[in-house]
């Protein structure tokens, strides 16, 4: 029998992505459109491993299963490792332009509060946390190094992706295929760094 553990998202898509990553291992993912009732959990925290342990926790004990989260961002060396825990919401207080997605606008506030500076260096982050009902919690970190372009390049992808460019292969993360993406991202990381890990956590969490 499969071990269960929910991921904390509503998106099948990254569900499947994850079970084909958990293939062999014997751990089975569900999201959280399993469970209807519960909400959104708020991201309160100061720093990407508080973010995602919040969600892993909470959501972990409202089911009674095992979680895995994660909270992601871009830190741009202009502005100090801004937007970073920000990255989501960063755009939403400047007005939106007719047709434009929250990805777009926040992309556009990022270039336009970047416009002058010299400093283009940037990182993408991803935290990964697997926690307990019992609260018990294990993290793991990822980072892709990149530089911030001043007009946006390529259609794959999402959130800030048009304006990161890896400076190793000369392409924005827009411009990459999923699977060269997932090879070198900070969320691809994070999850191979998290997978390694996570059969030992949950087998011990088993014999407490």
């Amino acid at each position: 029998m499969k071990r269960k553990i929910v991921l904390a998202t509503r998106n099948e898509g990254k569900v499947r992505e994850l079970n084909a990553l958990l293939a062999g291992s014997g751990i089975e993912a569900v999201g959280l459109a399993n469970f209807p009732d519960i909400g959104e959990v708020e991201e309160n925290g100061t720093t990407f491993e508080e973010n995602a342990l919040l969600k892993a926790r909470e959501v972990a004990k409202l089911t009674g299963l095992p979680c895995l989260a994660d909270d992601s961002g871009i830190s741009a060396d202009a502005l100090g490792g801004g937007p970073g825990v920000f990255s989501a919401r960063y755009g939403d207080d400047w007005d939106k332009i007719k047709g434009e997605t929250r990805d777009q606008r926040n992309t556009r506030k990022l270039l336009s509060e970047t416009r002058d500076a010299g400093e283009r260096g940037c990182r993408y982050i991803t935290v990964m946390a697997a926690a307990l009902p019992d609260g018990e919690a294990i993290t793991t970190r990822g980072e892709w190094a990149g530089s911030l372009l001043r007009e946006p390049r390529g259609t794959n992808g999402f959130g800030y992706d048009p304006v990161f460019l890896d400076p190793e292969l000369n392409k924005t993360a827009a411009e990459l295929s999923p699977r060269e993406k997932n090879e070198r991202s900070h969320r691809g990381k994070a999850t191979r760094a998290m997978l390694e890990k996570l059969p030992a956590f949950l087998a011990r969490a088993e014999k407490t």
